[in-house]
């Protein structure tokens, strides 16, 4: 009677991510936390699609044991899509031309609701964690009279700024540039090239899911943020003022602390490589797991990190890439292409990384905010040319690899211009200059991330938030049961 009685007092929390694994690691994340802020109160699964499940596996296993015992996965079915192979439910895995189905799939309520709304009232959780794109679960939460919080997975800077545009247009008289309106200086400019997709064309994401969107926000307990107070509280509060939001929770970086489980072969070849390597000498690259990259970029940037004379340790998620000939020779220990999946949090960490050329996804500046490592900036889809200034204008721990006016960016893959092998050299070789600017960038991210590691400690601001968030539910989920009563 006493452990049923306990188990009725747990807050069993469900968490639904967007079918990507740049949201399925984070929210994976959230749960280990939250069930690790308060042992023995919370209780988190975490529902996916069946072709998603060993994704949280995978992110569970990196945090050790304990973490796969405390969070639970469960799944339900993802419906067919036309144009989508079966078993294809991840942005990871779709071919770039396909990626918009899945895109499209996820906001359309007739084709997901069903199989979420079915999962949620079977468990009868105590409160809902729901990625932004399923809007339709605020209302299932409500219809249950427990609490629904939304779960960002991009930072408030850059949501903020998409909001602002959305809801206040920002284009200039050329209609070549925008600038994003309500906004602290300095101003952000954006061209129209650089603009998330949705903003152009109504092929993946209908404007009128915006509106939705935003009814749903506002009718959320508050938005869940993997960032934190010394990095974005300005714009958090800003997006609280504006009436975006009741109340923002800022919990991150949820990538720390940083496990010490290996996983793989990958990771302690990465790792053995770098030690042999000098302090602060390798330049580490990485995309990410949802930008394609055409194979004659591909083939510049080797050929640029090659004429930099740099060491480097470069992510190539095309695992049937090519180099050119005799590159491999040319290049020798000098470099090391790693294809697939790497240790990102592992090589950021690790002394003799530099700095990084990162896409600008949310998760990759928070991984190299954490470990102090300065970037150049290469963005290429979504909100990422956004997030961009947010780290080069106005955090300045890093600049640009194409400097601006070089040629056309854009977020759509036929407009961005190819950058040659000479401006990658370039921009590599001049980065890693001792004295030079990568020495300035690294100062700033270094007290960055001595902030992060703050904010995730215990009596920290994201530490705080996390339990303010577990009091949060445990309330509203007293309060529904009363008006049930």
């Amino acid at each position: 009677m006493a452990s049923s009685a306990q188990e009725s007092k747990r807050l069993r929390v469900l968490l639904v991510p967007f079918f990507a694994s740049s949201h399925i690691g984070p929210i994976t994340d959230l749960a280990f936390h939250l069930v690790a802020a308060r042992p023995g109160v919370v209780e988190a699964t975490i529902a996916v699609t069946p072709a998603n499940a060993s994704v949280v596996r995978s992110a569970l296993a990196r945090r050790g044991h304990s973490a796969g015992a405390t969070v639970q996965v469960v799944t339900y079915p993802f419906p067919a899509v036309d144009g989508l192979p079966s078993g294809v439910e991840n942005l990871s895995t779709v071919p770039a031309a396909d990626a918009w189905r899945i895109d499209k799939a996820a906001w359309d309520e007739n084709l997901m609701r069903p199989g979420q709304e079915a999962l949620i009232r079977e468990l009868s959780p105590d409160a809902i964690v729901t990625d932004v794109h399923f809007v339709w679960n605020v209302d299932v939460a409500a219809d249950l009279r427990v609490p629904c919080v939304m779960f960002h997975v991009i930072g408030t800077f850059s949501t903020l700024a998409i909001t602002n545009l959305a809801s206040g247009g920002g284009h200039d008289a050329t209609g070549s540039e925008v600038t994003v309106p309500g906004f602290p200086s300095p101003d952000i400019r954006v061209p129209v090239t650089e603009l998330p997709e949705f903003f152009r064309t109504q092929k993946a994401i209908p404007r009128s899911s915006g509106d939705r969107l935003a009814s749903a926000q506002g009718r959320c307990l508050g938005v869940v943020v993997n960032t934190f107070f010394g990095l974005e509280h300005g714009y958090c509060e800003l997006y609280v003022r504006n009436g975006y939001v009741k109340r923002t929770y800022l919990v991150g970086p949820l990538s720390l602390p940083l496990s010490s489980v290996g996983t793989s072969t990958d990771e302690s070849q990465c790792i053995r490589w770098l030690n042999t390597k000098p302090t602060q000498s390798v330049v580490y690259l990485c995309f990410g797991s949802l930008t394609h990259v055409s194979e004659i970029q591909l083939r510049e940037l080797a050929l640029g990190l090659e004429e930099s004379g740099k060491f480097f340790l470069w992510v190539v998620r095309a695992n049937t890439w090519t180099p050119p000939e005799g590159w491999k020779e040319r290049v020798g220990g000098r470099g090391m292409v790693v294809t697939g999946w790497a240790p990102q949090t592992a090589i950021l960490a690790h002394p003799a990384v530099g700095a990084f050329v990162t896409h600008c996804g949310w998760n990759s500046v928070l991984e190299t905010i954490a470990a102090g490592v300065p970037v150049l900036t290469w963005p290429m889809v979504f909100e990422q040319f956004i997030t961009e200034r947010f780290v080069t204008e106005v955090l300045g721990i890093g600049e640009r690899l194409w400097p601006e006016g070089a040629g056309v960016r854009s977020t759509r893959s036929e407009e961005h211009e190819m950058i040659p092998a000479e401006a990658v050299a370039r921009a590599v070789a001049r980065f890693m200059e001792p004295g030079g600017s990568a020495d300035a960038a690294r100062s700033k991210v270094k007290e960055l991330s001595t902030k992060a590691h703050a904010a995730m400690a215990e009596g920290g601001s994201s530490h705080h938030d996390l339990r303010c968030l577990i009091d949060d539910l445990i309330k509203e989920r007293a309060s529904g049961a009363r008006m049930m009563a």
